[in-house]
């Protein structure tokens, strides 16, 4: 089932994004916040140099920077660009479509029954790791 969302969701992604680089843009966007690679690494729970890959191509599209941390020169920290907002909204944008054809064929009350059995599941597997 991953494989098959993580293609319908790359297939309408704008800008040539992964899935993973837009999961890091959403989270940056979404939290407002300023995060080490190790930091993202441990809230995507992949490895650092996953994450620092990850991270690497956004920069290489001018989605992120990559900056010294202010205090401890051993770190860096990500911030999201102009550009890494912009592309976040055109992929939302984006994917808007493809999750109304997905409710209007399925149904919201899957998704009504299915999002608290599955948010339970993620609960316990976070406060299990």
């Amino acid at each position: 089932m991953e494989q098959l969302v993580t293609t319908k969701l790359e297939r309408a992604l704008p800008g040539g994004l992964s899935k993973a680089q837009f999961g890091v843009l959403n989270h940056l966007v979404r939290l407002g916040k300023r995060e080490s690679p190790a930091e993202l690494a441990s809230a995507f729970q992949v490895s650092r140099p996953t994450m620092t890959n990850t991270v690497h191509k956004l920069a290489a599209k001018g989605f992120v920077h990559i900056v010294p941390h202010e205090t401890d020169g051993r770190s860096k920290i990500v911030l999201i660009t102009p550009a890494g907002v912009a592309i976040r909204g055109k992929a939302l944008a984006a994917l808007a479509p493809l999750f109304a054809q997905i409710g209007s064929d399925l149904g919201v009350d899957i998704f009504k029954t299915a999002v608290p059995l599955l948010t339970r599941v993620r609960i316990y597997l976070d406060e299990n790791r």
